[in-house]
């Protein structure tokens, strides 16, 4: 599953190292067409997780993910067939709802691989899923060295093919069953059969009371035991309750929903980097347009050296929550340096943009660690399927305004809307600490709440 993972990602680092420049210089898209283009898609991506996670609960996994990585490939097949914008529109939205479910149902494959150790799994997984994009983005360099459009579109199919050695790798891999097992050991649990051998022997007690007639006037002069055939009924309303209860949903959670619409700002570091940074640097700057892959490259080296030992440090509901500040902070650094690149040449924009590309994997780093660890914690494990189905839809969300958000909000406002971007993110990192320690707390059982406020304290 690792591997697939990372030939997945491999092809993505194709796509986010070369779909910009493909955009704007074979099918000559401006930057506010790429930033419209980008957050539609978006839009239909946001389906995507709410529908993987529907569909986890009811058929196997693995299914499913070969699906979406099969719907991928003919998708960006036709991407290489399409000119205009009003073409290129649907193929690119069908791409992300794929995208978006696969994400989704490999979270899912996770989390029933790993159990508790969730944390430590999902450490490997992305840096196997950032060692695909290093490898992704190290090929995007050599085309765009080459900078031609066949080079662009060679890139594209690089991509296209990816997605389908990655649903061989998903077909050859097994599918852990947890619900199989379980209900399997629910079968064999229940052992009451014992129970009819003594109502077999129950005929042979009976009779004997008959010889002894002493048992039955003992009860008349004593009128307790009457009371107590009253006392009966008590026990009945006990059987009332077991009515099948109600599966949590998401939808009806309030608080989920508050951690799920406060977590999308917390991912704006994806745009950032891979819409953000490209543009900025081909319109606003005078750095060489082949540094674009170096920033997934700065990207990928960092998360795979990095990412097992922060998830160690950010595991945890105290951890995790002080992760969202880190995060908010780190964007505001990131920012800052966007903002500053315009006011040198090259060598001083190029020095500020690889910086910016530093800070902002370290503030990715800080989101993949909380953001996972978060929604698991704040989901009833009933149902947590589906919850984490919703709660990919921050990511969704992200990929559908952030693009437009960039394109025509903060880069079009000039180094200051970088600034005012960056305050606002870390502004609502603090917001959506406070919510999730909040919540945490009104999760921990009574007994637990004292042990609760100690662990999420800060």
């Amino acid at each position: 599953m690792l591997l697939a993972l990372a030939v997945d990602r491999t092809g993505s680092g194709l796509w986010a190292a070369s779909s910009v420049l493909y955009l704007t210089f074979v099918t000559h898209l401006s930057a506010q067409q790429i930033g419209v283009l980008l957050g539609v898609a978006g839009v239909a991506g946001i389906a995507g997780s709410p529908l993987a996670g529907r569909l986890a609960g009811r058929f196997p996994v693995r299914p499913l993910l070969i699906g979406c990585h099969l719907l991928r490939l003919v998708t960006l097949a036709l991407v290489l067939m399409c000119d205009g914008f009003d073409a290129l529109l649907p193929v690119v939205a069908v791409t992300y709802l794929g995208d978006r479910a696969a994400k989704t149902l490999e979270m899912l494959f996770a989390t029933r691989t790993a159990g508790a150790r969730r944390v430590a799994y999902q450490a490997l997984s992305r840096s196997a899923a950032n060692a695909g994009y290093g490898l992704g983005a190290g090929i995007a360099a050599l085309g765009l060295a080459v900078g031609t459009g066949g080079a662009y579109r060679a890139l594209i199919l690089g991509n296209a093919l990816s997605f389908l050695v990655a649903a061989v790798l998903v077909w050859r891999t097994n599918e852990p069953r947890e619900e199989t097992v379980e209900v399997a050991g629910a079968a064999n649990g229940p052992r009451p059969e014992p129970q009819p051998e003594p109502l077999r022997s129950e005929p042979h007690p009976q009779p004997l009371p008959h010889p002894h007639p002493h048992p039955q006037p003992l009860p008349h002069p004593h009128p307790h035991p009457q009371p107590l055939s009253q006392s009966q009924p008590h026990p009945q309303p006990l059987s009332q309750p077991q009515r099948p209860a109600r599966r949590a949903s998401p939808w009806r959670d309030r608080g989920y929903l508050t951690f799920v619409l406060l977590d999308i700002p917390m991912n704006l570091d994806d745009s950032v980097l891979g819409v953000g940074l490209p543009l900025w640097l081909v319109n606003r700057t005078s750095a060489p347009h082949a540094l674009v892959p170096v920033f997934l490259v700065i990207n990928t080296v960092m998360v795979v050296a990095l990412q097992i030992s922060v998830s160690a440090r950010a595991e945890g509901p105290r951890r995790a929550t002080r992760a969202v500040l880190l995060y908010g902070g780190l964007m505001f650094v990131c920012c800052a340096f966007l903002a500053v690149a315009t006011r040198g040449g090259t060598w001083v924009a190029t020095a500020v943009l690889l910086a910016a590309a530093l800070v902002v994997t370290l503030a990715e780093l800080m989101r993949s660690v909380s953001s996972w660890e978060l929604a698991v914690l704040l989901a009833p494990e009933n149902a947590r399927a589906e919850y984490l189905g919703v709660a990919g839809m921050s990511q969704s969300i992200q990929k559908s305004a952030g693009p437009p958000l960039l394109t025509g909000v903060v880069m079009a406002a000039g180094p200051a809307g970088w600034l005012v971007l960056g305050a606002l993110v870390a502004g609502l990192s603090a917001v959506q600490r406070r919510a999730c320690v909040r919540r945490l707390r009104t999760l921990a059982p009574p007994a637990a709440q004292g042990t609760a406020r100690a662990a999420t304290a800060p």
